[in-house]
């Protein structure tokens, strides 16, 4: 079996492709390194260049007529930057996407597996496949944009698709071939590695919450635990969707299945870490809500597929990634 992955030299996407290969499925790279990075494709199979280059679908097509699938990574997913520039964000994410897709359709390739985002529920726990959607940013929007064009594309086309939704990954490949290459994240986890090396307090975002512990609950999954996910989703493919009018768009959440509150974070950090973790409560952000997590059991029945790796498991691993990437970033690692 042989896979497309666009957006394969992210840090979602490359991990997708290690797990490939270690699974003895080939894999086909399309990236343009505008935020992927150089040293994750390094000895695979790589095109540079754009999903909307119908030139370029072409000839990798014609170079690689036995792709079996193509996975949809290739994606801006800065939340305040989509905010300041949505524009930017839509061109990237639903025009170009939409762009594939007609590259896909006219060389026969007839299964894409999207990788979407949870951010487009409306803020709740234990959220399944049919809770109603509220995406609250333009990055947000655009994947629920690009999702409502794939069921009508499906509906209408030999296309089949299949969207997995899932919020925070954490951790890295395994065998740390890659990670998260950006150096000052966004997300909980990496602010609190960050503060953790440079002896700053952590600052936890209110402690109010109508959650079990006051604090935020996020849901956090490990990137490898993702990866296998979608390894079982192309292996599935043609069980989980169908060309008749039942099935040609499937949607399936992917995630701990629990969530994880910021206390339960700073706890387990700790237990990794043997060290106490310094933090200072501050007030709520504006914008801020108690959070969310899905409801995964659909991914159990369809894909046989649950988390195997533990919250503890992904700080860990992020931990050692925090060390190797200076030495797997060989370029511009300063940015």
């Amino acid at each position: 079996m042989k896979v497309l992955i666009t957006g394969g030299a992210g840090f979602i996407g490359s991990t997708i492709a290690s797990a490939c290969l270690d699974d003895g499925i080939e894999v086909v790279i399309l990236d343009d390194l505008s935020t992927g990075r150089p040293e994750f494709v390094e000895g695979r199979t790589w095109y540079r260049g754009d999903i909307a280059d119908g030139g370029l679908i072409d000839r990798i097509f014609a170079e690689h007529p036995d792709i079996h699938a193509a996975i949809g990574c290739a994606a801006k997913i800065v939340v305040p930057e989509s905010v300041a520039d949505p524009l930017y964000y839509y061109t990237e994410n639903v025009a170009k996407g939409l762009a594939l897709l007609g590259h896909l359709n006219r060389n026969g390739c007839e299964r894409f597996l999207f990788s979407s985002s949870a951010a487009i529920y409306e803020a709740g726990q234990g959220i399944t496949e049919t809770a109603p959607l509220n995406p609250m940013s333009p990055y947000a929007r655009t994947k629920a944009h690009f999702e409502n064009a794939l069921e009508d594309i499906a509906a209408g086309t030999p296309l089949r698709a299949i969207s997995l939704r899932y919020f925070n990954p954490i951790g890295c490949d395994p065998k740390l071939r890659s990670g998260l290459q950006v150096m000052q994240p966004t997300h909980a986890l990496g602010v609190m590695i960050n503060a953790f090396h440079a002896g700053r307090p952590f600052p936890v975002t209110g402690t109010d919450w109508e959650t079990r512990d006051g604090t935020g609950i996020r849901d956090y999954v490990h990137v490898h635990d993702l990866a296998r996910a979608h390894i079982a989703a192309v292996r599935r493919f043609d069980t989980v969707t169908s060309n008749d009018a039942d099935a040609p768009y499937r949607v399936i959440n992917l995630g701990s299945g629990t969530g994880t509150t910021v206390f339960e974070l700073i706890k387990a950090f700790e237990n990794v870490t043997g060290r106490a973790l310094a933090t200072e409560t501050v007030g709520r952000r504006p914008g801020d809500n108690a959070g969310a997590y899905p409801d995964i059991a659909l991914a159990g029945e369809l894909l046989g597929w649950e988390p195997a790796l533990s919250v503890e498991q992904g700080i860990s691993d992020s931990l050692a990634w925090y060390d190797r990437r200076p030495l797997v970033l060989t370029e511009g690692s300063e940015e």
